[in-house]
This record gives C-alpha cells, structure tokens and sequence, in this order.
C-alpha cells in the first residue's frame, strides 16, 4: 500500500453499518464526500451528521440487491459486526472496480487512517491495522507538540514569498527556511505573538 490524499468532494461513499463504528466512519467522510449509511438500525452518533440514512436489513439482502446499493459509489466501508458478510460487500466492491475499507474480516484496499488536522496541514497515520492505540498516541503527540504549526506554516509561507524577491538562490532560500523552523525562539514566539516572531526571522535570517 502506498498513502494517497483524495478528493473525494462530490463523491459518492456508502457505509454498511449504522452502529458505532459505522458512525465514526460516516464522521470521518462526511465534511467532503455524500455519505449513504446504510443498516437496519442507526446509531445515536449519526444525529446531526450531514448523511444520508437508508434502512436495509443487509444480511438479508442478495448479492444483486447489494449490487444495486453499490451502483454509483466511489468507495464502500464495510462496518457491520458481521466479518463475513462484510466480506461479501468487499468481493462485490472488488468486482465493480470500487475502492472498498473493511471495518472487521478480510483488509480491503483502502485503509483509514487516524488524522491529525489543522487548518493550513493534514497528517495521516496508519499503523495497517495493527495497533489503532499507537495511531492515537501519534496523533495526540503531534497535536500536543505542534499546536502552533498553524503558525509556523503560515510564517513560512510568507518568507518564503519575500525570500523569492530578495534571494535569487534555491538553496539560499531553502536554508533560510530552514533555520526559522529550528529556531526555538520564533516557534516560542509564534505561540504568542505572530508579529514578533516575524519580525525575529526577518531580522534574522532575511537579508536583502
């Protein structure tokens, strides 16, 4: 497997289950694809969700009936409690070429990862599988550590415009970046005072 950021906006994403977990999936889509959740019964977490229910008793239904629930989608999620009948919606998925996560039974193509996001930065971690618990860890961590990247990238993106400007050289440009970010006094600042930690790297570390 190899990680991949999607645009999914537009895109249609079904989720097969309507417990806890197939509402953590549907939180996870809904902010960019048109999320369908459907199961016979709908967890409480789907309140306010921007998702649309559909009830379907899914361990009843035929493998056409399960085909026509799939015509259309971009990517499935399998989240019933049932391994093997969220393995019969993977090996539909796989037949008609769509990107299928399989919450319990056999790994499908498309694993979710645990997210850390600001406004200006996504992070994705993934542990395949294996550990969800160090997946959370990693991303506590990061969002303990760097609760001021927001900034620093900000910082960054402006130098880095002033930079082209001023410093005709790559490498010039890219070792200046680069000592802003390992400057422990401007990353202190940052958390403070955006307008002094600019300052500081301008002073610095810009030279006309």
């Amino acid at each position: 497997m190899i990680p991949l950021m999607l645009d999914l906006m537009g895109r249609r994403v079904l989720i097969f289950g309507g417990g806890d977990v197939g509402a953590r999936k549907a939180a996870y889509f809904e902010h960019e694809a048109e999320v369908t959740v459907i199961s016979r019964s709908f967890s409480p977490d789907l309140e306010g969700l921007a998702v649309e229910r559909q009830e379907a008793d899914l361990s009843a239904l035929a493998d056409e009936a399960l085909q026509a629930l799939l015509a259309g989608a971009f990517l499935a999620v399998a989240a019933t409690p049932d391994p093997a009948l969220n393995d019969r919606i993977g090996r539909l998925c796989a037949g008609a070429g769509i990107l299928f996560n399989n919450a319990a039974g056999e790994a499908g193509d498309v694993i979710i990862p645990s997210v850390v996001r600001g406004s200006r930065y996504l992070v994705a971690i993934s542990t395949r599988g294996k550990s969800p618990a160090v997946s959370r860890y990693l991303r506590m961590r990061l969002e303990t550590e760097y609760a001021d990247l927001d900034r620093m990238i900000e910082l960054q993106e402006e130098m880095r415009s002033v930079l082209k400007e001023i410093e005709p050289v790559q490498e010039e440009r890219s070792k200046a970046l680069w000592k802003i970010l390992s400057d422990d006094e401007i990353r202190e600042a940052l958390a403070a005072d955006y307008d002094r930690a600019r300052a500081m790297a301008i002073e610095r570390y810009l030279h006309a």
